[in-house]
């Protein structure tokens, strides 16, 4: 039998935008199977060394394929945005698969300019009780 597949994606922990797409993804991800760390986190930083990546840079967001697997694949920005919905499945799939037709170059310039804004327009996270108390434990360190 199989091991199962823990996808994970790593989030900037203290923008307001991006705990308020994690919080959409939660509730949308009927299945649960997508897990969420944030990136000042033990979990997301230990990922991040273990890559090479930095460990300070809080504007992609990261999605791990397999955060079991140390040698699992892993997409930043954009393709990370995607793959993450397609994981939520149903018309999530389809959307993403969808806004894949774009270029990367070009999803990934939008990205960066919401990106560089995204405190101005959105502001820092204010946390808040998750709507769903069992949300907490897809929620890692």
């Amino acid at each position: 039998m199989a091991s199962e597949v823990t996808p994970v994606l790593l989030y900037d922990g203290e923008c307001g935008l991006c705990n308020a797409l994690m919080r959409f993804m939660l509730k949308h991800d009927r299945r649960g199977v997508l897990m969420f760390a944030p990136l000042q986190g033990a979990t997301a930083q230990a990922f991040l060394r273990a890559r090479g990546l930095p460990t300070s840079d809080f504007d992609s967001i990261v999605f791990v394929e397999d955060a079991r697997n140390p040698d699992a694949d892993h997409h930043l920005r954009t393709t990370g945005a995607l793959r993450a919905l397609e994981e939520m499945g149903g018309g999530w799939r389809w959307a993403a698969r969808v806004m894949r037709r774009v270029p990367a170059a070009w999803r990934d310039a939008a990205y960066r300019i919401v990106a560089r804004l995204r405190y101005r327009l959105f502001g820092h996270y204010r946390p808040t009780p998750l709507p769903d108390p069992a949300w907490a434990r897809r929620i890692l360190e």
